[in-house]
This record gives C-alpha cells, sequence and structure tokens, in this order.
C-alpha cells in the first residue's frame, strides 16, 4: 500500500513540474513567479501568449497520453494480450486514415473527425479480432496480425498525406503527432470525449479484474464474458480514436505505461487505470516538451521519440512473450 501511495504521488509531483517547466520553456521565457502573476493579474503579454497558445498544447498532450495508456490498460484485459497497444495493432491507424479519408472527400465535416476516427478505429480492431481468431485467440497471432493492418493502414494514410492538397494539409493532424497550434477548441474536444472514456474505463474497472481469470471463472461469477469485452473493446476504442484524431498517432504510449504501472501499482485496475492515466500523461508532456526544446527551434514530433522508445521496448516483450507461450 505504502509502494502504491508513494508511487501516486511521486507521478503526481514529476507532472505537475513538468506542466510548470513545458510552460516555462520555449520561444517565449518566463520565470515561475513572473509565469504565476502575469497568471493571476492578466496584464503580462508574454504570459498571456503563452496562455493562449502554450497552454493548449500542455493540455492536449498530456489528456492524449491519458487517454492513449488507459487505452492499452483495457485492451490488454479484453484480449489477454500484455502486447496490446493501439498504436501498434492498427487501432490509431485505422481511426487515423479513415478519418482522412472522409475529410479529403468531405472538407465540410471536418469537425466530425473524431467520430470518423471512432469508426475507423473500431473497424480496425474488429479486423484484429477476425483475422487472428483461428480456433481460439493466439495472443502472438493476434499482435502479429496487429502489427500487419497497422503497416497497411499507416502505408494508406501516408500515401494521401503526400498528394499535397489543401483538404489533405487541413486533416495533417489525424496522421501526425505535431502539438504546435492546437487551440483551446481541440482542448474542450479531447476533454470531453477523453473523460467520458476515462470514467467509463473507472467503471468497467472490475470486470477488466474478472477478465484476468479464465473464462469459464469469470461466468460463474456472474460476468457475462461477451458483452464485458464488447462494451471494454468500445471504450478503449474511443479513447485511442479521440487521441488519435486530436493528437495524432503515437505508438507504443499503450504498451510502456501499463508495463511500468504494474511494477508500481499491481494489477488491480482500480488502481492501475487511474495511474496509467497519470503516467500517460506524464510520459506525452514530456516527449512533446523535449521534442520542441531540444533542438529548437527544429521540432522533433513526440511519435518519433516514442518510436524511439517503444521499439526496443517492443522487441523485448515479444521476446519475453516467446518464453512464455513457447512459440
Amino acid at each position: 500500500m505504502i509502494k502504491k501511495i508513494g508511487s501516486f504521488i511521486i507521478v503526481v509531483i514529476l507532472l505537475a513540474a513538468a506542466i510548470i517547466v513545458s510552460a516555462m520553456t520555449g520561444s517565449i521565457k518566463v520565470g515561475a513567479m513572473e509565469l504565476i502573476q502575469g497568471l493571476l493579474s492578466g496584464t503580462n503579454d508574454q504570459v498571456e501568449v503563452i496562455k493562449d497558445l502554450r497552454f493548449p498544447r500542455i493540455i492536449v498532450s498530456m489528456l492524449t497520453g491519458a487517454a492513449l495508456a488507459v487505452s492499452g490498460v483495457l485492451l490488454q484485459a479484453v484480449m489477454k494480450n500484455p502486447l496490446a497497444d493501439a498504436g501498434v495493432i492498427g487501432i490509431s491507424s485505422g481511426a487515423g486514415l479513415v478519418s482522412l479519408l472522409v475529410v479529403t472527400i468531405f472538407p465540410g465535416l471536418f469537425f466530425w473527425m473524431p467520430l470518423f476516427s471512432f469508426i475507423g478505429g473500431a473497424f480496425a480492431c474488429y479486423l484484429v479480432y477476425a483475422l487472428s481468431w483461428k480456433s481460439g485467440l493466439s495472443p502472438l497471432r493476434l499482435i502479429l496480425v496487429g502489427i500487419a493492418i497497422n503497416a497497411t493502414f499507416t502505408g494508406l494514410g501516408q500515401s494521401f498525406n503526400y498528394r499535397g492538397s489543401y483538404a489533405v494539409t487541413s486533416v495533417n493532424q489525424a496522421i501526425s503527432s505535431i502539438f504546435t497550434m492546437k487551440t483551446w477548441q481541440d482542448v474542450n474536444i479531447i476533454a470531453i470525449y477523453g473523460i467520458i472514456g476515462l470514467l467509463l474505463s473507472l467503471l468497467l474497472s472490475s470486470w477488466c479484474n474478472m477478465l484476468s481469470l479464465q473464462d469459464k471463472t469469470a461466468k460463474n461469477l456472474g460476468l457475462r464474458v461477451t458483452r464485458a469485452r464488447l462494451l471494454i473493446s468500445v471504450v478503449a476504442v474511443l479513447l485511442a480514436s479521440v487521441a488519435t484524431a486530436i493528437g495524432g498517432l503515437i505508438a507504443f504510449v499503450g504498451l510502456l505505461v501499463p508495463h511500468i504501472a504494474r511494477i508500481l501499482v499491481g494489477s488491480d485496475h482500480k488502481v492501475l487505470i487511474p495511474f496509467s492515466a497519470l503516467g500517460g500523461a506524464l510520459l506525452i508532456l514530456t516527449a512533446d516538451t523535449l521534442g520542441r526544446t531540444v533542438l529548437a527551434p527544429t521540432e522533433i514530433p513526440a511519435s518519433i521519440i516514442m518510436t524511439v522508445i517503444g521499439g526496443p521496448f517492443l522487441i523485448f516483450m515479444l521476446r519475453k512473450s516467446d518464453r512464455v507461450h513457447g512459440n
């Protein structure tokens, strides 16, 4: 218990520190006291610029990380696969591709991107289930099918991206992960859908715990397994889709954060889900802050930083999975 409470306190402190550092650093630099006084008084022009341009970016990156991390927790619970991640098995790329296609053909539907992202993510999730099912679900086959679907959707999305039309450029956020020029409207969208998804995931935490048991045991405990898997999958797709629609394609968040979280706070989803949300917010905010400050004025997208970190971690997990499943 002490380890869990201590882990929560440390992550909250680190997240608060990351918010302050991210707000203070960049093309406009202010001190901590100047930032606080400016926010309270509303008379400091530099702080007003930070409030309009940098704070939406900070909030969007945090909510994107939280949504992707919790989506990974839910997918790993429902698929019983420690490698499941929306960015790895194609749900995020499916969400980005469908929203890109629809908005390219019908630019007037731009503000419905979260809905189209959800449809694309749900379609990709269905493909992963359908194509990996062969007398049951093999964890390794499921992740390999997911990687193939992700590669296909990513390739198709990049093909459209390089067409260079205005419509494609205007929806570039669906296939990139640069948080530049995020607005308070973006904050409103991801806050509404993201917070709804996070609250629903907390309500489903007891079902996630029961799904860790054998299906027969879960049924004997009164859980309707198929209905539980469907509802949890819907919430996971919702979180991954809205994160993709507003924050762009970022892989490995749902892989890295839940595994580290399990080491720190255990596998009880009532604790794991909120801790993963905080950890995901901290990870993406840190990646975005490093990406825009290390080589300033050039920016490194958070997705590239996550790929550099997440690629070796996925290889490590695959090798560990081989040992577990004997394939």
